[in-house]
C-alpha cells in the first residue's frame, strides 16, 4: 500500500512543487491538497490520509490550530510541518502540539522523501541545523526553569505566583504587548489579560509598570542575557 499524503499550504506553486516531488515516488500517493486550515481538517476527515504535510501560516486556521484539532479527531494521522520558521522555541510548541515532523521550505527533495518515510515509520525527524539548537533549548528551559523554581520558593503566602504567571511577568519586564505575548505563548489575549490580573493582585499592584518594578526590585524575574 503506497503512503497516502495530503498537502496544506496555501500557496498553489509551492503545492505543485511538493507534490511533483513527491509524486515521483512510487509508495507515494498524493491523495490532495488544501489552501487554508480549515480546508485542510475537510480533507483530512475526507481522505483519511497517512500523513499530512502542514504549513503554520495559512487562513482562517493557522497549522498550529489545524495540528491540536486534527490530533484529537484524528490520533492516527502523523504530521510533518513544512514552514519557513526556524527558531527552535516555535519547533519544540509545534512538537508539543502534536507535529512528528519539523523542516524548512527550502529542505532538498530528497530529504523531504526522507523525513516522510521515517515519520511514517513511527519515527520523529527534525530538519538536521535545527538538531542541536532544539538540544540546546531544550537545556536552557531546563536551566531556566529550575531557577524559576528557586524564585517561586521565595513568594509566600497569596504571592505565590505559578510558572505560567512568573513567565507573562518576564515578558512583561521585556516590553511585550497582550497581543506579543499571547502569540509566543500560544494563548488567547483573553488568558494572558485573565495572567496579569491574577499576577497584580497577588503581588499587590495595578499596573504593569509598577509589576516590572515590584518583579525587578523582588529578583522574581530572571532576565534573559
Amino acid at each position: 500500500m503506497p503512503i497516502r499524503i495530503l498537502i496544506a499550504d496555501d500557496h498553489v506553486l509551492l503545492r505543485q512543487g511538493i507534490k511533483d516531488v513527491l509524486m515521483l515516488e512510487q509508495d507515494f500517493d498524493v491523495v490532495g491538497e488544501a489552501a487554508n486550515g480549515e480546508e485542510a481538517l475537510e480533507r483530512i476527515g475526507e481522505l483519511m490520509p497517512d500523513i499530512l504535510l502542514l504549513d503554520i501560516n495559512m487562513p482562517k486556521l493557522n497549522g498550529l490550530e489545524v495540528l491540536k484539532k486534527s490530533r484529537d479527531v484524528h490520533p492516527k494521522l502523523k504530521i510533518v510541518v513544512l514552514t519557513i520558521h526556524d527558531d527552535e522555541s516555535y519547533v519544540l510548541e509545534v512538537i508539543k502540539a502534536g507535529a512528528m515532523g519539523y523542516l524548512l521550505k527550502d529542505v532538498e527533495p530528497s530529504m523531504l522523501v526522507k523525513a516522510i518515510r521515517s515519520v511514517y515509520g513511527g519515527e520523529s525527524f527534525v530538519y538536521p541545523t535545527l538538531a542541536t539548537k532544539l538540544f540546546g533549548e531544550l537545556n536552557r528551559r531546563e536551566e531556566k526553569k529550575q531557577q524559576e523554581a528557586k524564585v517561586v520558593e521565595k513568594l509566600r503566602g497569596e504571592e505565590r505566583l505559578t510558572y505560567r504567571e512568573i513567565e507573562v511577568l518576564q515578558m512583561i519586564c521585556l516590553g511585550l504587548s497582550n497581543h506579543e505575548i499571547a502569540g509566543k505563548m500560544f494563548l488567547s489575549e483573553k488568558t494572558v489579560k485573565n495572567h496579569l490580573t491574577n499576577i497584580f493582585r497577588k503581588i499587590g499592584v495595578t499596573d504593569r509598570t509598577q509589576a516590572v518594578l515590584y518583579a525587578l526590585k523582588n529578583k522574581v524575574v530572571i532576565l534573559e542575557q
